[in-house]
């Protein structure tokens, strides 16, 4: 899989939707939206794409990048622009980027696919269940 190109995919689309929402509709500079967005790209490709999604499936790791998005994009915009209000501009972008992940998350999965020479991708964890007969604890107790 080619880090480089997924991590640049990834970084484009999250500035053109933090553009969008924080640049065009709350006006926050653009110099800020960009840091927003490159820090968001990395961090989520490392933790969500990377860890979290080999390991589960894509609700999980949309949830995820759903949660960390929100907290990065409030947190960095407070600490960016503190004059202004920023639960909803984040919560709406990090909405905006949890739908663009779950997408995201199946054209990476298609990649990991084609990488792969073993049926199951490293890492991921088919657990399964072991099944036998029960017995009756009384049972042993009246021996």
């Amino acid at each position: 899989m080619n880090h480089i190109k997924s991590l640049a995919i990834k970084a484009i689309a999250a500035l053109v939707l933090l553009f969008v929402v924080l640049g065009l509709v709350y006006e926050m500079p653009f110099g800020d939206v960009l840091f927003i967005a490159l820090t968001l790209g990395v961090i989520s490709y490392l933790i969500g794409d990377l860890f979290i999604l080999p390991r589960t499936n894509n609700t999980v790791a949309s949830i995820s990048d759903l949660v960390l998005a929100f907290a990065l994009i409030y947190m960095m915009s407070e600490g960016l622009e503190p004059t202004g209000e920023w639960m909803v501009p984040a919560l709406i972008s990090s909405i905006g980027v949890a739908a663009f992940e779950a997408f995201f998350h199946k054209y990476l999965s298609r990649q990991m696919e084609n990488n792969s020479s073993t049926p199951n991708a490293p890492g991921r964890m088919n657990l399964g269940t072991e099944a036998s007969e029960e017995f009756d604890p009384k049972d042993n107790y009246d021996k």
